[in-house]
Order: structure tokens, then sequence, then C-alpha cells
């Protein structure tokens, strides 16, 4: 095999616009490489942030759109331990992953089991290890405590909602229409109001004297200043997220009056920065509870990268329901 198609951008803009579907050139695994098939990758918000040219890491152009899936090894190099031929990896997101085939370094390499169902690997790398840290490293909740966010719909948003269910925890969801209200309560949530809502009515109909102590948000503006305005004493509002693009109105009096701490995540500057040890144990844990069924995200549809303009299409549609995934033809 000496090549592979690939989705490459020239130039930062919309992905629809820029993106290109052509033959890239593929070498055999040399010295400590392997040679990974891709099974699947997800199309996610920051992959689009990332080719328009609007995100914290910019890759050097031409590249490979897409940072997060899954790969089966096919071959492997000289001196390469530790793996072999058909285990699965997840993909290394530098190298760009909406393509078919790619050589990659074998060393740092994540393993994932192979008795995870397929579509639901391929999103564990992303969105279920932001919600996990986001739980367990701002706060320390206590059993029963509401847990508010905003964006209840999407990926983030229900597995906050999994993950709050089974360590006893409640969630109070916020969403921009009366279908995501049922879809958040259908998913499992405690608690949902639409936007425009009087929130600090309804937060304190369900929280009573146990207001939320840690609110997330990825929406920004409004929606953002609303959650301020509910929170307990010394709550946290972690912002990893900023759907709409508008800035976050400084919320003086909720500083001052109430002690609001205001912090930012990123997922990929904590897995940067985590020891090895305790990024294998958090995944380890996150896999355990896909295997069982407690962890996973709707999926929308899947395509070919030769359909890549309707997947676009498809993951850009406001309600579309899940997450839309490439799956390379064999």
């Amino acid at each position: 095999m000496e090549s592979t198609r690939a989705l490459r951008y020239y130039e930062h803009g919309v992905a629809g616009d820029v993106l290109v579907l052509e033959e890239v050139p593929l070498s055999r695994p040399a010295e400590g490489q392997v040679l990974l098939k891709v099974l699947a990758t997800p199309v996610n918000p920051s992959d689009l942030g990332q080719v328009a040219g609007k995100y914290a890491i910019l890759k050097p152009r031409p590249a490979v759109a897409g940072n997060e899936g899954l790969g089966e090894v096919m071959e492997t190099g000289p001196g390469v331990d530790g793996l072999k031929s058909g285990d699965w990896v997840r993909l290394p997101a530098a190298a760009g992953t909406w393509r078919g085939h790619l050589v990659a370094a074998a060393d740092g390499l994540l393993a994932v089991p192979r008795d995870l169902p397929l579509e639901q690997a391929a999103m564990a790398f992303v969105n279920p290890p932001t919600a996990w840290r986001m739980l367990f490293d701002f706060v320390d909740l206590e059993a029963g405590e509401w847990i508010l966010q905003n964006a209840a719909t999407s990926a983030v948003g229900r597995y906050v909602i999994q993950l709050a269910r089974l360590n006893g925890w409640k969630t109070f969801n916020v969403v921009r229409s009366e279908r995501g209200a049922t879809a958040v309560r259908e998913a499992g949530g405690d608690a949902v109001a639409v936007e425009g809502d009087d929130l600090t009515q309804a937060v304190a109909k369900h929280a009573g004297d146990r207001p939320p102590r840690l609110a997330l948000n990825s929406v920004g503006g409004e929606s953002a200043i609303a959650l301020s305005r509910v929170m307990a004493y010394g709550g946290t509002l972690v912002t990893f997220g900023g759907m709409t693009g508008n800035p976050i109105r400084f919320p003086t009096r909720q500083l001052i009056f109430n002690d609001l701490r205001l912090r930012g995540f990123w997922v990929t500057r904590w897995l940067e920065e985590a020891s090895a040890r305790d990024v294998r144990a958090m995944y380890e844990s996150l896999f355990d509870l896909i295997r069982r069924g407690d962890l996973s995200a709707p999926v929308a549809a899947t395509y070919s990268l030769e359909d890549y303009k309707k997947a676009l299409e498809h993951a850009n549609q406001p309600g579309r329901g899940g997450k839309v995934l490439f799956v390379p033809d064999p």
C-alpha cells in the first residue's frame, strides 16, 4: 500500500469549502512504527474549529483534518514491543484522523480493549475524559448534590448526566428548546430548563437550600451569566467551550458577594500534563463503563470519506440527535 485517502485542507476556512479528498503517500512502518487502519473517527466541534483556524493548536498546512478516533494495527515495524497486528489503539491526534490509514510511532499509543463497541470506543478520547475531569477535579461533590450545566444535549452534556447518576449526583440541565428538554429527560437528566425560563425559580424549586456548587459552561455569553446567578456561595463555574462565540461579561456581583470562582478546562492540556499512570487509570475506568453500557453517546449517522460534504452538513444540523462519524471503507 503506497497511498491512502485523506481529507486535507490547504487553507483555513469552513470545512465543507476547504477540505479536499485526495491520495496521500503512505510508507511502510519503519523502526518503532506501526501501520494503522482507521476504523472510525468522529466529527467534533474542535475539529471544525481547527480547520477554520480558530483553535488553540493549528496544524502546519497542508494538514489532514480530525483529532479523535480508533485504529487497528495492520503491521508493525522492527523493534515494536507491546503491540501486534489486530490490536486497537487510539489514533494520534497530531497526524489527522479523517483518513483511511496512517503510519505512527508505536511508543505512546493508547491500547484499547477490543471488547468495546467500536463506535463508542472511537468517541472515548475527548468528550468522556472532559466530563470525567470536570466532575472530579474542581469540586469535592457529596452524594445528592446538584450539578448545573448548559448545552446539556451535547456529547459532553450526556456524559455528565450519566457519570453524575452513577456517582449519586443530580443534574440541572439548561437547553435551547423543548425538543432538547425532552431528549435530556430521556437521557436521565434530573431537571431541565429551556433558555429564557426563570432559572432562579427553577433551580430553587429543585435544589432548595443546596444550590449547585459546580456549573459547567460550553455556551458562553448570557447563558454563562445565567448559570453564575444561581450558584451556591463559593461555587465554581468551569468553562470548557464557547458555542455562541459571545464573550462572557465579568459577573461582578457574583464574584464579590457570592465568592464565585471562574475556571477554564481544556482536556488536551490535562492529557499533556498528567502522568501516564493517571491517564491510563482514567481511560481504564472509562473503558469499563463503556463496556458495561453505563457510558455511551448516540450516533446520528456514519459516512464514508467520499461523502464528507454530506457528513459535514449533517454534523452542523441543530438537534441532529448524536455524533456523526467517518467510517473509512476497508
